[in-house]
């Protein structure tokens, strides 16, 4: 899916790398995941979380190098992952060679320019994360997870919640890069 909203915009400001995150209109490239498919060979150690808000959702990066990972819900019982583009690049297959075409756009109201971009597969969306998170539930799938401890129900490493000033900062990054 590509998302245009504005905290994914803003996440890719925090992290300082919009330009290798973003496409032109704004845009994050997602691959929405089940977290039990995630696995870290090397540099948990460098594994970091944050919250645009208190009740925002968690995202991940590497702190050593700021590359996004992905984004999840604030409990590991909604079991799902929005893997960012970036850190499944490699130089010898696309993501469309890997996960096939963009089948979804969203909040295609935070696109920059005009005409804004159809939203598009909403229902595809939302069908899979019916589907796929509540059999995650079921059958226990959403206890395997590098994201949480899930016995205590939080993030393996505590999530850094963004000041008012450092939000309104990101937030005045992205309203920038959208003029």
């Amino acid at each position: 899916m590509v998302c245009y909203c504005k905290d994914c915009q803003a996440f890719a400001h925090f992290l300082g790398r919009p330009g290798e995150i973003l496409d032109e209109r704004g845009g994050s490239d997602i691959i929405q995941i089940l977290p039990k498919n995630v696995t870290f060979t090397q540099g948990t150690e460098a594994l970091a979380c944050m919250r645009l808000t208190e009740k925002g959702l968690l995202r991940w990066y590497a702190g050593c190098c700021n590359t996004p990972i992905g984004n999840t819900l604030g409990s590991p019982k909604i079991s799902f992952i929005g893997l960012v583009h970036t850190c499944l690049d490699t130089p010898d297959r696309t993501l469309q060679d890997s996960f096939g075409p963009v089948r979804v756009w969203v909040n295609t109201k935070g696109a920059k320019g005009n005409p804004k971009p159809k939203t598009v597969g909403i229902g595809t969306v939302i069908s899979w994360f019916i589907t796929t998170v509540l059999k995650a539930r079921i059958n226990g799938g959403y206890k395997h997870t590098p994201f949480f401890l899930v016995d205590k129900g939080t993030p393996i490493v505590p999530p850094r919640v963004l000041s008012s000033g450092e939000l309104a900062s990101v937030m005045h990054a992205v309203q920038i890069a959208a003029a």
